[in-house]
């Protein structure tokens, strides 16, 4: 298997660049039917989805649009639990259907208080695409429209996830051993 150095942590390849695209394409696919004939603005949070929402964006092919928050809740290898939203949103996403796009949803703690920040902007209706859930740490009652692989409570990097700011260029993803 395949290992990175990062810093001061050594993580090994758990998910290779060909089957992030293979889920990318699935999800893509199922949105286009789904959201087709609908007014959508797709909602990538900075910075960790920048890869999967530029990705995505490329093979979704209904009338949309695609804007980005960037939120912040991680310090090292752990959630702080707090969330502050640092770049707030310019668009009118009244009555439109919002998909918020994450790279990952761990406890779910950054989606809730970004569906909370979002509800007051009045959409239509609020959707969430997540590349990666982890269903052993997520804490909250969300429902995640489209998720593109379930993965254990580990702490991984690459493909737009960091670890203290680096590894978000890796195409593939790694797992810290």
């Amino acid at each position: 298997m395949k290992r990175v150095k990062i810093i001061d942590k050594e993580f090994e390849i758990s998910i290779p660049s060909s089957e992030i695209q293979n889920i990318i394409f699935r999800l893509a696919d199922k949105m286009n039917n789904d959201l087709r004939a609908k007014k959508v603005i797709f909602l990538g949070i900075l910075n960790g989805s920048f890869m999967f929402a530029g990705d995505l964006f490329k093979k979704i092919d209904i009338d949309c649009q695609i804007t980005f928050l960037k939120v912040a809740s991680y310090v090292g290898t752990s959630s702080s639990g707090n969330v502050k939203r640092l770049i707030g949103l310019n668009e009118d996403i009244k009555d439109q259907v919002v998909v918020i796009l994450e790279d990952i949803v761990d406890t779910g703690i950054t989606l809730d208080n970004i569906i909370k920040q979002l509800k007051g902007y009045e959409p239509s209706e609020i959707r969430v695409a997540t590349l990666l859930f982890k269903p052993e740490a997520y804490q909250k009652e969300i429902k995640i429209d489209y998720i593109g692989k379930e993965i254990p409570n580990d702490f991984i990097v690459g493909y737009g996830l960091d670890y203290n700011g680096f590894g978000r260029n890796l195409e593939d993803i790694y797992t810290l051993v």
